[in-house]
C-alpha cells in the first residue's frame, strides 16, 4: 500500500515537473508590457442610443403619412387636339380641306391643398392644354379649371367643383428639411394611381441650368409622377416633384422636387396677383465654373460673389458693390448661387432681407429692398422689353403685353421698337417674364410669330425664320 502511495506522489511529481518545463521554454507568451509613458489605446464610442431593431429604419413609420398624403394626391389627364392630315393638301395648306382632330392625351399627378378643390401642379403636366380632367383617389372625375401657371418655376394651380370637401395636404417649411430626412414621393406614376415611394433628401438647392433651386431625392419618380406630392414622415407637403435625370426616361435614382416654400409662394401669387411677383436684389454675378472664376480662385468661396450691381435697384440703394461676397440672407445660409435664387424665390417686391456681406474679410448685416425687375432682354431674338407702365396702358389701350425698348442690329429693319409686343407664337404675354420664357422655348431653327400693337392700336404680326 505504502509502494502505491510513493509511486502515485512520484507521478504527480514528474507531470508538474514536465508541465512546468513546457511552460518556461515551448509556450509562446501572449502578453504584452504597456509602459506608463505609453497609454494603451483608446477608442472613441458614441453614447447615442441603439436600437434594439438594427439600423434604424424599422422604428420610421410610413403608414400614416402614406395613409393621409394619397388621399390629396390627384390623377391629371391632359387632352390635347391636333389635327391630322387626310390628304397632301392638307398637309400644305391646313386643315381647312378636310382634315380629322385627333386628340392626344398627356397625364402627371397633382395635389390638393385645399377643401374647396384648389390643386398644385407641374406646369408642363398642363401646358397647351385644350381640356384638364382630374381624378380622385375614389374614382371620381372632374373637369379642371387652369387658374394660372408660371414656366421659370413649372408650377400651376388648378381649380374644381367637387359635391364634398375634400382633403388636402398643408404646406411645409421646405428650408427646415435636412439632407438624410426620409421622404415619400407620391403620384401617378404609368397612370398606376396612388403609389408611395421611399427615399431620402440627397441634397438641397440643386441647380438644373435654370437658374432654379430644386430638392434632390432618391425616392422612385417616374413619368407620371409629375405634380405628385413630396412629404415628410409628419405628411407635410414639402416639394412637388418635378423631373428626373435619365438617359433612358425612367428613374436611375435622380428625381427633383421645386421646394414647398416656392411653389407656395408661386400660389400665392397666382390667387392674389393674377400673376407671378418677382423680387430681386439687383446683383451680378460670376459663373463659378468659368475661366475666369477659376483663375481668380472665385469657384472656392462660399458664399455668391457680388461682381456688379444694377442701378436702380435694392442691392445699389443698400450700396452692395464689386468684391462683396453674400454670406447669409435671413437666417439662410449662402454657399451657392441656387441657395440664394431659391431663397428669393419666396419673396415678393418691397419685401425687405437682411443681408450678411463679407467685405475685405469683415462681416456686417445690410438691410435689401427686393425690388421688380422692369426691364430683361428676351432670349434667342436678344429683344430688350419693359413692362407697361400706366402710361402705356393707356396710349396702346392694352393692359398686357410688354413694350420693346431695345432692338438688336438683326431686327432694326423691322419696326419693332417702341411697339407693344402682345404674344409669341398665339401664347399671350403678360409682363416681361412670361417673355423671357415663350421666347426662351422658340427654336433657332424654326419659324416663330409675333403679334405686337402700335400707338394707333393697328396690330402687325410678323413672322420669323
Amino acid at each position: 500500500m505504502k509502494r502505491i502511495g510513493s509511486l502515485l506522489l512520484l507521478s504527480i511529481c514528474a507531470g508538474a515537473i514536465t508541465l512546468g518545463a513546457y511552460k518556461l521554454f515551448f509556450e509562446n507568451q501572449k502578453f504584452a508590457i504597456v509602459d506608463s509613458t505609453e497609454p494603451g489605446t483608446v477608442f472613441n464610442t458614441s453614447l447615442t442610443p441603439t436600437s434594439a431593431k438594427g439600423s434604424g429604419i424599422n422604428e420610421i413609420d410610413f403608414t400614416v403619412a402614406a395613409e393621409n398624403t394619397v388621399n390629396a394626391v390627384v390623377h391629371i389627364k391632359n387632352v390635347t387636339k391636333g389635327r391630322t392630315a387626310n390628304s397632301p393638301w392638307d398637309f400644305f395648306y391646313g386643315s381647312g380641306n378636310g382634315g380629322s382632330q385627333r386628340a392626344q392625351v398627356g397625364s402627371g399627378s397633382g395635389v390638393i391643398i385645399s377643401s374647396d378643390g384648389y390643386i398644385v401642379t407641374n406646369n408642363h403636366v398642363i401646358a397647351k392644354s385644350d381640356q384638364l380632367q382630374v381624378t380622385l383617389n375614389n374614382n371620381k372625375t372632374y373637369d379642371a379649371e387652369l387658374i394660372g401657371s408660371d414656366s421659370n418655376t413649372d408650377i400651376a394651380l388648378l381649380k374644381i367643383d367637387a359635391e364634398d370637401k375634400l382633403p388636402y395636404l398643408a404646406f411645409g417649411d421646405s428650408d427646415n428639411t435636412k439632407i438624410g430626412e426620409w421622404v415619400l414621393a407620391v403620384g401617378n406614376p404609368f397612370n398606376l394611381t396612388s403609389t408611395v415611394t421611399a427615399g431620402i433628401v440627397s441634397a438641397k438647392a440643386r441647380n438644373l441650368g435654370r437658374n432654379q433651386s430644386f430638392i434632390q431625392t432618391d425616392a422612385a419618380v417616374n413619368p407620371g409622377n409629375s405634380g405628385g406630392a413630396l412629404v415628410n414622415t409628419n405628411g407635410d407637403l414639402v416639394g412637388i416633384n418635378t423631373a428626373i435625370t435619365s438617359q433612358t426616361g425612367s428613374y436611375v435614382g435622380y428625381s427633383f422636387a421645386v421646394p414647398s416654400n416656392i411653389a407656395r409662394k408661386i400660389v400665392q401669387d397666382i390667387m392674389e396677383y393674377g400673376s407671378i411677383q418677382k423680387g430681386i436684389l439687383g446683383i451680378n454675378t460670376i459663373n463659378a465654373n468659368s475661366p475666369y472664376a477659376i483663375k481668380e480662385g472665385l469657384n472656392e468661396i462660399q458664399g455668391v460673389y457680388v461682381s456688379g450691381v444694377e442701378e436702380g435697384l435694392g442691392a445699389a440703394e443698400a450700396e452692395l458693390r464689386e468684391g462683396d461676397i453674400i454670406k447669409k440672407v435671413d437666417k439662410i445660409v449662402i454657399r451657392k448661387f441656387p441657395d440664394l435664387t431659391g431663397y428669393l424665390s419666396t419673396k415678393r417686391p418691397e419685401d425687405v432681407v437682411e443681408v450678411t456681406i463679407e467685405r475685405d474679410g469683415d462681416q456686417f448685416i445690410v438691410p435689401v429692398t427686393l425690388k421688380e425687375r422692369q426691364t430683361l432682354i428676351v432670349p434667342v431674338m436678344g429683344l430688350e422689353v419693359k413692362n407697361l407702365s400706366k402710361e402705356d396702358m393707356k396710349k396702346f389701350d392694352t393692359k398686357k403685353g410688354v413694350k420693346i425698348v431695345g432692338v438688336p442690329e438683326t431686327y432694326r429693319g423691322y419696326g419693332l421698337e417702341g411697339k407693344v409686343l402682345l404674344s409669341v407664337d398665339d401664347e399671350e404675354i403678360g409682363n416681361i417674364q412670361d417673355a423671357r420664357d415663350l421666347f426662351g422655348q422658340i427654336s433657332r431653327y424654326g419659324k416663330t410669330s409675333i403679334t405686337m400693337i402700335d400707338e394707333k392700336g393697328e396690330r402687325e404680326r410678323l413672322i420669323f425664320q
